[in-house]
């Protein structure tokens, strides 16, 4: 047996309740999929896209009678050669057939200072889309799991003093017919840590100039860190708690609101109040 096929049967075995069935659960329940799909799964080198490729490889192959289409989509924003080659590597071990294009993302946002990273993720992405389109695709999937979703939600209320989550899937308003899905939705980052380490992987952190450059902080970084060990105390205590925040954002009580926002037109509780 090959080692790609070793780990392939790791997803399906050994980590069939902790990562292959939160995986199969996230797509169907947000019906991330249809029938005809055709989805640049989104590279970028760490151990999340890496995972999402092995996962979407298993879902065509064994995923019932619907029929989709895949695309590994490897966007090089200007990594150094060695995280290059790493990338390329991996995805030779993993048997992911990846298609890479060049882009100058990094040397376009390494000297702004205010929000680079942010610059740099909408960059990224809408790159992605236009080689997705080019090739004939109508959605992209990215790498987000469960983790994410939760640090999102809390940085939103901590941070930005607003209550939203990262959705499962979005249309694009840029580039209108295509679609983003997070396949991965309910899948733990600790369980893909797992994953790898189980399967003696390596793969390349963030890999962007920020993170080359240790004299340069990031602020949306740190703050997600923060967010990291804050849900790592919590789930000490309290064994659903991840659960139960992202839950929180289904079980909405519009009537307990003080305001919200909705198709950007704020609505107050005092809209309808009515004075005795």
């Amino acid at each position: 047996m090959e080692r790609y096929q070793e780990i392939e049967r790791s997803l399906i075995t050994k980590y069939r309740k902790r990562i292959w069935r939160h995986f199969v659960n996230g797509v169907q329940e947000y019906r991330m999929i249809q029938e005809g799909d055709k989805i640049a799964v989104c590279i970028s080198g760490g151990k999340d896209s890496m995972l999402l490729a092995k996962c979407m490889q298993e879902l065509q192959r064994h995923g019932g009678e619907m029929n989709f289409e895949l695309v590994f989509l490897c966007m090089n924003p200007g990594y150094n050669e060695i995280n290059k080659q790493k990338i390329l590597e991996n995805a030779k071990i993993l048997n992911i057939p990846i298609t890479m294009f060049e882009t100058d993302i990094f040397n376009r946002v390494v000297n702004i200072e205010d929000s680079p990273c942010y610059l740099c993720a909408r960059m990224r992405r809408g790159y992605l889309y236009e080689k997705a389109k080019e090739l004939g695709c109508n959605k992209i999937a990215l790498g987000h799991h469960f983790d994410d979703v939760i640090e999102t939600i809390l940085m939103g209320m901590f941070y930005g003093a607003q209550m939203q989550t990262m959705m499962p899937r979005i249309k694009s308003t840029s580039h209108p017919g295509m679609e983003l899905i997070r396949p991965l939705y309910y899948v733990k980052e600790a369980d893909i840590i797992s994953w790898r380490d189980k399967n003696n992987l390596e793969f390349i952190q963030c890999a962007c100039r920020f993170t080359e450059n240790s004299a340069k902080t990031n602020g949306e970084n740190s703050k997600r860190e923060e967010m990291k060990k804050l849900i790592a105390e919590l789930r000490k205590k309290y064994e659903n708690i991840d659960i139960n925040i992202l839950r929180s954002t289904e079980n909405v009580n519009l009537n307990t609101l003080i305001s919200y926002i909705q198709d950007g037109e704020i609505h107050h509780f005092l809209d309808n109040f009515k004075e005795e």
